[in-house]
């Protein structure tokens, strides 16, 4: 199994580290050359949404990414990579990866210090550890896709397909279930 880490931006180190701690191969992409080598599955970590859009588009990497991950590549996106995922941001108009059907509220828990840590209940994990910083929420879900945990009344993690999002940080904490349901999707053991 071999998962490529987008690493233009924001967390992509500790995710490659959480892969290496359950055995998992991992490569960084920054930029095309990197892209077409073998892979199995995507994580686009948290950072700055805005920052890693930018630089997807003037590296040429956008419609690579965004065609892979529609056609089914099994794909983690943590915070700002569950705002690319995203179909729609509210209140901006900007386009993203886009391939997921749901519905984003950026920067919902506040700023920086709104940055909290709690444990819910995830779908099929049970209770899972789940840090925030700066996070988003999901506001709702289409139909093609299923709300995975909530906290608070609002959702944190959400699954259409071989795609995965959360809006904590899963590479902060040493519980690595959320990396083994990326790799189930690789398996095509999920539903």
């Amino acid at each position: 199994m071999r998962v490529a880490v987008l690493a233009l931006q924001g967390a992509f180190a500790e995710h490659r580290r959480a892969l290496a701690e359950i055995g998992v191969d991992s490569f960084e992409v920054r930029n095309a050359a990197d892209w077409r080598q073998p892979k199995d599955a995507l994580i686009l970590p948290g950072g700055e949404s805005t920052v890693q859009l930018k630089l997807l588009h003037d590296l040429d990497l956008y419609e690579s990414v965004r065609q892979d991950v529609a056609a089914g590549l099994p794909t983690l996106g943590t915070c700002a990579g569950l705002i690319l995922l995203a179909r729609e941001v509210e209140h901006e108009s900007a386009a993203r990866l886009g391939t997921m059907d749901i519905v984003v509220k950026r920067n919902a828990y506040g700023r920086q210090l709104g940055s909290f840590h709690t444990e819910a209940d995830f779908q099929g994990l049970g209770r899972v550890p789940m840090t925030f910083i700066r996070a988003p929420y999901i506001e709702r879900v289409g139909p093609g896709a299923e709300a995975l945990a909530t906290v608070g009344g609002h959702i944190v993690a959400a699954r259409q397909g071989a795609q995965i999002v959360t809006a904590f940080h899963p590479e902060l904490d040493s519980d690595r279930r959320i990396y083994h349901l990326l790799l189930d999707c690789c398996r095509g053991e999920t539903e």
